[in-house]
């Protein structure tokens, strides 16, 4: 089954030259079939770049899914025109009526700011607390997965010498959970962060669960609730070429950044990336999407406690 998308979403053009199918709402409609809602709350900076990448990641499961992209009104894009935003985007005010079967929360490149500094801080929790009783299973990614477990369970974040960037090795340390099911013994996935969180403290939490990590990069997924929560300090979405343009944006920028670990072709920026780490991405989100989404949601999603 494809991904059910807004009529003329940049996305669905650009991954169709791709080779991955989705669907526009005007054809889903003739389709009668109960989708699975999707929210993404998208907190990056350029918008429609991440909205690719989970277009294309979320796309490569057999379950037919409806995404919605969710905006809080107390963060307001620079780098992306109000009309996309007012065309493809939601209000959480309208969206917290709803219950959904899943939700993602992006990264957002605030991590050198204490989360109280951040001026969507407070909509952001009432977003966390919303989560909780009206979503079947939330994925919080980088930024977003330090905010959520300080703002749950007081896991608090710490700057790391050099910038966590590249690409990481990582062991599954629960291999049969179903959310690694198909896992080889060890995966990759990309990095791009200035802070970290230790294992020290989440073993403390009995709530929270270790379930992958990485001797580089350090605690990679920690899961909560049976699965209710995920929390990924990765990037697995991104693209192949994502962290080469982060790179030499801080290049231009004549900001301080080393080449990011494991990733151009023998260390040389003038060559390709090595993608290693697309086919778990998708095996991440298909089980995540197949065995805490769609095997736990109720048909009736008004039953979502």
């Amino acid at each position: 089954m494809p991904l059910r998308l807004p009529d003329q979403l940049p996305a669905i053009e650009l991954l169709k030259e791709e080779n991955i199918f989705v669907m526009n709402e005007t054809r889903a409609h003739t389709q009668q079939i109960r989708p699975l809602r999707i929210a993404v709350l998208n907190l990056m900076p350029i918008k429609i770049t991440t909205e690719t990448d989970f277009v294309r990641i979320l796309s490569n499961s057999p379950l037919h899914i409806r995404l919605d992209f969710m905006k809080i009104k107390s963060h307001t894009s620079k780098n992306t025109p109000i009309e996309h935003m007012m065309m493809f985007y939601r209000d959480f005010e309208v969206m917290k009526q709803e219950k959904y079967d899943g939700l993602i929360v992006t990264g957002a490149p605030l991590e050198q700011m204490d989360f109280e500094e951040v001026r969507y801080w407070d909509e952001l929790k009432e977003v966390f607390e919303w989560a909780h009783n009206h979503v079947t299973s939330t994925v919080y990614i980088c930024w977003a997965a330090q905010a959520a477990l300080y703002h749950f369970y007081g896991i608090p974040k710490y700057p790391t010498e050099d910038k966590v960037f590249g690409i990481f090795s990582h062991k599954p340390l629960f291999p049969e959970l179903p959310i690694f099911r198909g896992f080889d013994d060890f995966f990759y996935a990309p990095h791009s962060r200035h802070t970290t969180i230790k294992r020290e403290d989440i073993d403390k939490v009995p709530a929270l669960k270790i379930i992958s990590e990485s001797e580089e990069a350090g605690v990679h997924m920690v899961m909560a609730r049976n699965g209710r929560e995920f929390f990924i300090t990765g990037h697995s979405e991104y693209a192949p070429l994502t962290l080469d343009s982060e790179f030499r944006r801080d290049v231009a920028k004549g900001l301080p950044i080393k080449l990011p670990k494991h990733y151009y072709r023998d260390d040389n920026p003038e060559n390709p990336p090595v993608v290693c780490w697309r086919s778990h991405a998708n095996l991440l989100f298909s089980n995540w999407l197949n065995y805490y989404v769609y095997q736990e949601t109720p048909y009736n999603i008004e039953e979502i406690e």
